[in-house]
């Protein structure tokens, strides 16, 4: 878990060419997972497991509180519903680079982060080597809480917005 009020920036446009950003969707939980290009193997185990999260999440009221984004080309399997795969302003690797900032971990894994609503980053999973029923109980938790009250510095940023 993290408890991170300030998430790194990220926008971009879905496969339907419409503009995401993460700081307009702060009344949704956001689930990010980046899946660039040669990631190989590990994404790819990383975007199977998330599959598997997004279906229990779908089976529940969960499903729309909840959206999954995925950074880099579309793929099979996923319920369009609450899933976007996103290309982004700046490039990939950018991108990745700024969110791998925020672990105290120094590994290669792909990782998924968890916006709160209001924009908290809430939580970094790295890799593929954790229970899907993991992930899914983590976001319930997030589900039933209710949303942050924006600090001071919160409020100070939103004028600039």
């Amino acid at each position: 878990p993290t408890d991170l009020r300030r998430t790194p920036r990220l926008r971009g446009t879905d496969a339907d060419g419409v503009a995401l950003r993460l700081d307009a969707m702060q009344d949704r939980i956001i689930v990010v997972s980046f899946a660039p290009e040669g990631c190989g193997a590990p994404c790819e185990a990383q975007q199977a497991l998330l599959r598997e999260v997004q279906a229990g999440v779908n089976v529940t009221p969960m499903r729309e509180m909840v959206t999954f984004l995925t950074v880099g080309p579309a793929a099979e399997g996923w319920d369009s519903t609450n899933w976007h795969a996103i290309s982004i302003e700046g490039g990939i690797p950018e991108a990745v680079d700024r969110f791998a900032a925020l672990s105290e971990r120094d590994s290669a894994a792909p990782m998924i982060h968890v916006i709160d609503r209001g924009g908290r980053h809430a939580a970094i999973f790295h890799g593929a080597d954790f229970s899907h029923v993991n992930l899914t109980l983590y976001i319930n938790d997030l589900t039933n809480a209710p949303p942050p009250e924006p600090g001071i510095l919160d409020r100070i940023f939103e004028v600039f917005r």
